[in-house]
């Protein structure tokens, strides 16, 4: 089997997903564009020796629908030979896209490729495409699908977790991501250009918030329980007598814009092409946990891919975990035990923004970058879909 490397990888800033947004103004394809521009800047590989950009992308809906992995390397004007695909796997999408391109290098398919994912959440906004399991409750039902909320209270309710344990999440999420930008750790963005100048941080960051302030937001999630989503999970979890709903707009992901795109070659190639590799791709992971828990997926698969390659926690130096919702996080630190110091140290998407489609790639982009700060050598990045779908990748640095 041929191993299959990462070769770059960059990302957009990720902006508010309001019209206000420092990325507002451009459509997904133009936003790719600009990556794909400076993916070859950095590489210096012609567009022409890429087979394809496999793209995760949840809302496929007006502007991102039509296939944009396709449409997109056209709109940059890279050769018409290159083939685009995009896939949809909710908010693990561009994990399963880093992973599929893997999979085609391994096999001998292709040499090259790109891979990566794209939300523009303040132009087509979540639910947008209208998938009738979400708008239409007593049918989500019959498929065992749930909103994301619902799932995130019931892993709260779960697990016994308090407000003041899920608020901790949030701020600490805050408080590494602010560090991180402060100290410019995360290298992997690119300045992205608007007719307003150049958008080249994160925006979602918070720096005045507070204990205090996470304590006084409300639970936002309640009428989902009483339009029928407690009764479900009550039903099948009996041993609860409620369904506690803990969690708020702070202490749930951002919804923002963001694209991320990296370059995955094999090892030949790298050497003919003369660009250095950044990591192997050393495992990925797919798995599902319980559907009704919806996002719990993260960490199913981040247990499975250490599992499967005879790891525990202490041989990983970085673990970037999806934060869908801080119960999560707490339920994985709880059952994993992993060390603080190696878990989402520069924040997670509760502070930096969760443009869905988008997520694992960005979060690839992120642990490569702290990987290299700490001269590390291994990372996992795992992601959480809807259904309780986990995806996960195990990447190893290159000296």
């Amino acid at each position: 089997m041929i191993d299959a490397f990462v070769l770059e990888a960059l990302r957009s800033p990720r902006t508010k997903a309001k019209e206000s947004g420092g990325l507002h103004e451009l459509s997904p394809s133009d936003l790719l564009a600009q990556l794909y521009h400076a993916l070859v800047l950095r590489t210096q590989v012609d567009p022409s020796l890429l087979s394809e950009v496999i793209l995760g992308c949840v809302t496929q809906q007006g502007e991102q629908a039509a296939n944009i992995a396709k449409t997109s390397a056209l709109r940059a004007g890279w050769p018409a030979s290159v083939a685009g695909m995009t896939i949809n796997r909710f908010c693990s999408s561009s994990i399963d896209a880093i992973a599929l391109a893997a999979m085609k290098v391994n096999c001998g398919q292709t040499p090259a490729l790109v891979a990566g994912g794209v939300e523009m959440m303040s132009r087509v906004p979540l639910m947008a495409d209208g998938a009738r399991v979400f708008a239409d409750h007593d049918f989500g039902v019959n498929h065992q699908m749930l909103l994301m909320g619902a799932g995130a209270d019931l892993i709260a309710s779960r697990g016994e977790m308090s407000r003041a344990d899920l608020d901790a999440v949030a701020f600490d999420s805050h408080q590494r991501a602010l560090r991180a930008q402060q100290e410019e750790r995360f290298t992997s963005i690119v300045p992205i250009e608007t007719s307003q100048g150049l958008v080249s941080s994160d925006e979602c960051v918070r720096p005045s918030l507070t204990p205090d302030r996470l304590a006084a937001m409300p639970a936002v999630f309640g009428d989902l329980g009483k339009a029928g989503s407690d009764q479900v999970q009550l039903a099948k979890f009996p041993d609860l007598s409620e369904i506690s709903h803990l969690h708020t707009a702070a202490n749930s992901p951002a919804m923002c814009d963001a694209a991320a795109v990296l370059m995955i070659g094999s090892g030949e190639f790298a050497e003919v092409q003369r660009v250095k590799p950044i990591a192997r791709i050393v495992d990925t992971v797919t798995c599902c946990g319980e559907p009704l828990e919806v996002v719990s997926g993260c960490v199913e698969a981040t247990k499975a891919i250490l599992e499967r390659n005879r790891l525990v926690p202490s041989d990983v130096d970085v673990f970037e975990i999806h934060e869908a919702f801080a119960a999560t996080i707490v339920k994985l630190r709880r059952e994993l035990a992993i060390d603080d110091t190696r878990l989402n140290v520069n924040g997670g998407c509760i502070a930096l923004g969760h443009p869905m489609g988008a997520t694992g790639a960005i979060m690839a982009g992120t642990a490569l970058d702290e990987l290299k700060r700490i001269s590390g050598r291994l990372a996992v990045v795992a992601a959480s879909g809807a259904g309780g779908i986990g995806s996960a990748l195990l990447l190893e640095r290159c000296d």
